[in-house]
């Protein structure tokens, strides 16, 4: 079964400084945007020649476009014009936040306004805010959507974020990994499941040699009565925790299957599950590692 290819999109995110761009492009990250920050402005136009040129590169691209080079609206206009025609979408995100909780995480952070004046001789911080204002009035009417983050948590603007940038097409890529406990646990596991316990076809002669990729390898693993009752049970977990992960803003989920030595039941039980999943996963695309089959 071929994944589903995922849509194309372009997120335009601008908006107050110290509204929480830093920790929405990571978050974009996390569901596998590529971002650019203060880009500027001048240099616009050869971006989007390159995305024309090359548009399957540029698949999700985070455009970060702030008022340090004035107002953006006509950055935003000329981006959304030219993707519109190689029909990709484009999305204006717009941050924002009360001036008083703005004025106290520049105290507690101490960083400079980006528009606080020169570096030797700053202007206020509640005279940047204003400016910088009164600089993106413009685009922040042209929003396809505003966050207020002055009381969301950083996971609350996660999830909004994910949300709009996404819409319905939210998707998890899940990683199944196959691997053997004597060669140590992969680090980057969310899940870990230990498959130990199911017939081991090291000790048949004729399989010993094939891994568990092989027809005949996979069947004494999967119709071993407990490899029947561990895959089921993996599956089933699955399945039903699959929609939390996706409501918690994951674009990743680490799924790892280890045996004793990574070459037979972990492999065919990782193999067996990915064919499950693909077929139940929607808009989720699913890739199979096998870590250690060639190690001894």
């Amino acid at each position: 079964m071929v994944p589903p290819v995922a849509p194309r999109r372009l997120v335009l995110l601008t908006g107050l400084s110290g509204a929480g761009k830093s920790t929405a492009t990571k978050s974009l990250e996390d569901i596998g945007f590529r971002t650019i920050d203060n880009m500027p402005n001048d240099l616009i136009p050869a971006l989007i020649e390159k995305i024309q040129q090359q548009p399957d590169r540029f698949a999700r691209l985070c455009l970060v476009i702030d008022a340090r080079e004035g107002d953006p609206r006509e950055a935003i206009d000329s981006i959304r014009s030219a993707n519109r025609s190689i029909g990709l979408e484009s999305r204006v995100i717009y941050l924002d936040s009360r001036d008083d909780v703005l004025i106290r995480r520049f105290s507690e952070t101490r960083h400079r306004h980006p528009l606080g004046g020169p570096v030797d001789a700053p202007s206020d911080v509640a005279g940047a805010i204003r400016l910088e204002r009164e600089l993106l009035s413009a685009s922040r009417e042209i929003a396809d959507a505003v966050i207020d983050t002055s009381d969301l948590s950083a996971r609350e603007l996660r999830d909004r974020l994910v949300q709009e940038a996404l819409g319905g097409d939210a998707s998890i890529s899940i990683h199944l990994t196959s691997f053997g406990y004597k060669h140590g646990i992969p680090l980057d596991s969310d899940l870990i499941f230990d498959v130990r316990s199911v017939a081991n076809p090291h000790w048949v002669p004729e399989l010993r040699p094939k891994d568990g990729r092989d027809p005949e390898v996979a069947a004494y693993v999967l119709h071993d009565p407990v490899g029947i009752t561990v895959e089921a049970a993996i599956a089933a977990f699955l399945r039903t925790t699959l929609k939390n992960y996706l409501e918690d803003g994951r674009g990743r989920l680490s799924i790892s299957i280890g045996c004793t030595g990574g070459r037979h039941r972990s492999v065919a039980i990782s193999e067996s599950l990915a064919a499950k999943v693909r077929a139940t996963a929607g808009a989720h695309t699913v890739h199979v590692h096998h870590r250690d089959v060639e190690r001894t």
